[in-house]
């Protein structure tokens, strides 16, 4: 029997639910464990992405039948931990600055993220701190604070800090009430309808590829967005990351979501005819950015459908792109933390946390099985799309809707079995192997991560 879960992932992004007979899960119990249904949402995002993944490329292949497609836990669970399984030339990865981490407030608690420069020097200054304040001056000014008195303060400064809630106060909240109201994944034809066919593949060729020929610019930064463009460059798409040059990504970060994908760097308010021409001959663009951020760069929804007739258009926020929140930024550790997951994983003494960052993670495969989707939408009535995600609601997701995990105990999975090593112009590099599979498809991507912004700012 289908999970309910799965069973709603696959409704939210309009898939035929008698494709759901195509889908084979391998449940490995302990592969995830949390009071909530991690493991259960991790499934379900990773396998109805493979799903998306199979379908299209039925489609293009001209196949009588779309291939078998298969989620196996200990893909999954290795998949969403790969930020930590990640070597590079036998290193761990540095995954959180020493400011990014729970306080104990005068009352409450809070956590703050300042993994970027930016948000470091932004979090000091709400506090009157200069840029080498140690952690333990932090912690003196929290101790004479609320922790709600903290947030407000270094989100008025443009930093990041997040009380602790309770999944009933997150409820009352109006932002939380505003992202119950909303669908898992928001999905909507945009803009004029325009002649953008997909050309065939041959169904014999191996791998199959079901985003081969397609052009997808990629700006976005830290996880869920960049998950996504990572699936779909397993899967055959030439993705180009573009970055603002004033604004370098993590190094670590980037080697890890990097696979398969070309960077480059463009000062978007100064390159514009460089950035029109990728825009021009681009299938997708996906952002990752706070909604609103980019909009004075042409680069709304709306903006880009007037001027790219059936182009899909992905979002992905922390908060969505409505409420009193909609403007503010966020990640997914942030995320479990206003919206109770922190309290309900956590005990009376601290919070607590998910077992990997799922809803980073999930909500990245959730999108790309959405822009696959859209795809072979659009590939039909030539329309363009734009399908939209917020952490916030696949957070509402796993606490509201998903019931309990009823797969309890059992062996422990074998995380080794779901690594894989190779070269890189990095280093050589241990990594997660790929979760999204299904017959006839890709088993590695086709090319390991490049240094950040090698790449020239034209399609491959």
């Amino acid at each position: 029997m289908t999970d309910p879960m799965i069973k709603s992932a696959w409704a939210a992004l309009g898939g035929d639910p008698e494709l759901l007979a195509r889908l084979v899960s391998v449940e490995r119990p302990t592969a995830l464990i949390s009071r909530l249904p991690v493991q259960r949402l991790a499934r379900a995002c990773v396998g109805t992405c493979a799903l998306a993944a199979a379908e299209l490329g039925a489609l293009r292949a001209g196949l009588g039948a779309v291939p078998r497609a298969v989620v196996d836990d200990g893909a999954v669970a290795t998949a969403f931990h790969s930020e930590r399984v990640l070597r590079i030339d036998g290193r761990a990865p540095v995954n959180f600055a020493p400011l990014s981490r729970w306080w104990r407030a005068g009352y409450g608690w809070v956590r703050t993220h300042a993994n970027y420069p930016h948000h470091r020097l932004r979090l000091l200054g709400a506090l009157g701190l200069p840029d080498g304040a140690d952690p333990e001056d932090v912690e003196r000014l929290f101790l004479e604070r609320s922790a709600l008195e903290i947030e407000e303060a270094v989100y008025a400064a443009g930093g990041l800090a997040v009380a602790l809630r309770t999944p009933g106060q997150w409820v009352a909240h109006p932002q939380g009430a505003e992202v119950a109201q909303r669908p898992l994944v928001e999905r909507a034809p945009i803009g004029a309808a325009s002649a953008r066919e997909l050309p065939p593949l041959d169904g014999k060729s191996a791998p199959l590829l079901p985003a081969a020929g397609l052009r997808v610019l990629d700006l976005t930064r830290v996880l869920a967005g960049p998950v996504a463009t990572r699936t779909l460059a397993l899967l055959g798409a030439d993705v180009l990351r573009v970055d603002g040059p004033e604004l370098p990504e993590l190094a670590d970060q980037h080697a890890d979501t990097g696979f398969g994908k070309r960077s480059t760097t463009l000062e978007l308010s100064a390159d514009t005819k460089v950035l029109e021409e990728l825009l021009a001959s681009a299938d997708v663009v996906v952002t990752g950015y706070r909604p609103g951020a980019l909009d004075r760069f042409g680069l709304s929804p709306e903006a880009l459908s007037e001027r790219f007739p059936g182009l899909v258009v992905a979002q992905v926020s922390a908060w969505g792109a409505y409420g009193p929140w909609r403007e503010r930024r966020g990640f997914d550790s942030l995320v479990q933390v206003a919206t109770g997951i922190a309290a309900t994983e956590g005990s009376t003494m601290e919070p607590g946390a998910l077992p990997a960052q799922a809803l980073d993670h999930g909500s990245g495969y959730l999108m790309a099985a959405g822009i696959l989707r859209a795809l072979g939408e659009r590939s039909r009535d030539g329309q363009g799309r734009l399908v939209r995600l917020a952490l916030a609601r696949t957070a509402h997701w796993l606490t509201n809707e998903a019931g309990p995990d009823p797969s309890l105990g059992g062996p422990k999975y074998e995380e080794e079995a779901w690594l894989a090593e190779r070269d890189s112009p990095l280093g050589r590099l241990r990594y997660a192997r790929p979760p999204v599979s299904f017959t006839g498809g890709p088993t590695d991507w086709a090319a390991p991560p490049v240094p950040w912004g090698s790449s020239a700012a034209t399609w491959s």
